[in-house]
């Protein structure tokens, strides 16, 4: 029998599916091609080979989160499917790393929040009842998890003068990059059922706002920034996209700005940018993201290794990393993953 969460986890899923792909001209042939299909099939051999005993991903929660959304993307079954086993164990290396009194989930807030996120596309879709069968210990499910990860996201908010995050929990000051993580946890456990308030929500919208500039470019940490980033501009147009703000004059700006970048190479961050990026696009201007995801799979099928990783120059951190953002940046093709709808 499945649960009630497992069901409403299904029709999330197939919501999330049915609403932007609907908009596919399915007369021209499949809407997944081969290349996207082989590219993705290869990358998550590579993911599910790379897997520590333990579950996770480089000892990283933030990675084993991006590892695990890349996993469910495809839309393999998580709990019978090819990747069940693969996923089950991501899901307990996050809950293992994560605080039982505070909810933090180790080891800094880009972490945190990634990981959230991956509880949150799990939440309703993965089984609690087989992701600790046969342990000696069941943990906590994924619905307590994820409330718990929620209140340390929303408690180190509430202690920050920019009602946003940075690197640690207790961090006084804020900036863009670290603030679109956590932020976009929190809009998918919102989405997922979880509440969520929203002060929360108020508050970082408030916070990019402040840090848009009239020509769409979002400054870093304090006015002055890093200058033109593709990669904040994205972060921006995304949460106000799924915060549903896009009736903010900021919203039009980072849009305007995506619509005349939208194919600047990505020279630092280059894995990051093209996460966002993807999601951003598909958000703002779903013709030019169909154009964009095109050229995006070329690209990645081009440099893919024998072994299914996909090296991305330019980009920080390792293969596992590199690999695994770059499916995410791909997945939307599938339309599968909840925060992905439009």
């Amino acid at each position: 029998m499945f649960s009630i969460r497992s069901i409403i986890g299904v029709l999330l899923v197939t919501l999330a599916w049915c609403a932007p792909c609907a908009a596919q001209e399915l007369k021209y042939g499949a809407p997944i091609p081969a290349v996207h299909r082989t590219l993705f099939s290869k990358g998550l051999d590579y993911l599910e080979g790379t897997q520590a005993d333990n579950g996770s991903w480089d000892s990283n929660a933030g990675i084993t989160g991006i590892c695990v959304m890349a996993l469910l993307a495809s839309g393999e079954d998580p709990n019978f499917g090819r990747y069940s086993k693969a996923v089950h164990g991501g899901v307990r290396a996050i809950i293992n790393q994560q605080d039982a009194d505070t909810g933090f989930i180790r080891s800094g807030m880009y972490e945190h929040g990634f990981a959230m996120l991956a509880l949150a596309d799990c939440y309703g879709a993965v089984d609690d009842r087989l992701l600790w069968k046969g342990k000696k210990k069941a943990g906590r499910t994924i619905g307590e998890a994820l409330q718990l990860a929620v209140r340390c996201a929303v408690t180190s908010q509430e202690d920050n003068s920019f009602k946003a995050w940075r690197y640690s929990p207790d961090g006084t000051d804020a900036d863009t990059s670290a603030s679109g993580a956590v932020f976009m946890g929190l809009l998918g456990a919102r989405n997922a059922g979880i509440t969520v308030p929203d002060s929360a929500i108020d508050g970082v919208v408030e916070y990019f706002v402040s840090m848009t500039l009239e020509n769409g470019m979002v400054n870093y940490s304090g006015m002055g920034g890093l200058g033109a980033s593709v990669a904040r501009s994205s972060i921006c147009a995304l949460v106000l996209s799924i915060a549903k703000r896009t009736d903010l004059e900021t919203f039009t700006a980072v849009k305007g700005y995506l619509e005349d970048n939208w194919d600047t190479p990505s020279m630092q961050w280059a894995a990051y940018t093209e996460y966002y990026r993807s999601q951003a696009l598909f958000q703002v201007h779903y013709k030019m993201w169909q154009r964009w995801t095109r050229e995006n799979t070329v690209r990645l099928a081009e440099v893919q290794g024998d072994d299914g990783s996909i090296p991305i120059q330019g980009a920080s951190h390792g293969l596992t990393y590199q690999t695994g953002m770059a499916l995410l940046s791909a997945g939307l093709n599938y339309c599968l993953l909840p925060i992905y709808e439009r």
